[in-house]
């Protein structure tokens, strides 16, 4: 199954900054909360399911594919043995954020202990496991964009400023 949704706010569908690959379907409820965030922080996204094991080609394919487009960010969302983030990490220079999923007998340790274990040279930022992660890592994406994106970067602050006055 393939899912590929583009942000809610881009009317004309500019290329996606943001790329967040899923390895599989039943991960789309962690990041239910995460696409709001990147669209108040104005960053048109992509979703794609495609499993780092079960299909390697269409992984890259995505990769090479976005980063043409102009993809600047992927986030790597993924339970268990967790290699996704990895994988794309391996096929790209760009920045990744791996996002754990809690699954499995070890409810999201061992997809968390994956992702952060990366070797030197292929590094993949690592957010907590589940929701809040996906959260997090839509919040480190656009921190990372602001760096040279003004209108990201009041959105950030205008999101921090609201946290700081007890909101969500």
């Amino acid at each position: 199954m393939a899912e590929r949704k583009k942000s809610s706010r881009s009317g004309s569908s500019p290329a996606p900054r943001v790329v967040v690959l899923l390895g599989s379907a039943s991960d789309l409820p962690v990041i239910e909360k995460m696409l709001p965030l990147l669209d108040r922080f104005g960053l048109p996204y992509l979703v794609e399911i495609a499993s780092a094991h079960r299909q390697p080609d269409k992984l890259k394919r995505i990769v090479k594919k976005t980063e043409k487009e102009g993809a600047e960010i992927f986030v790597a969302v993924a339970g268990m043995a967790a290699h996704l983030p990895g994988v794309v990490a391996s096929l790209t220079g760009r920045p990744v954020i791996g996002v754990p999923v809690a699954s499995g007998p070890l409810a999201g340790v061992d997809a968390l202990l994956s992702i952060v274990q990366m070797p030197p040279g292929v590094p993949v930022a690592t957010v907590a496991v589940g929701s809040a992660g996906a959260r997090n890592a839509a919040c480190l994406a656009a921190r990372i964009l602001a760096l040279k994106d003004a209108k990201v970067a009041a959105a950030v602050e205008e999101y921090r400023r609201e946290l700081a006055r007890g909101g969500r």
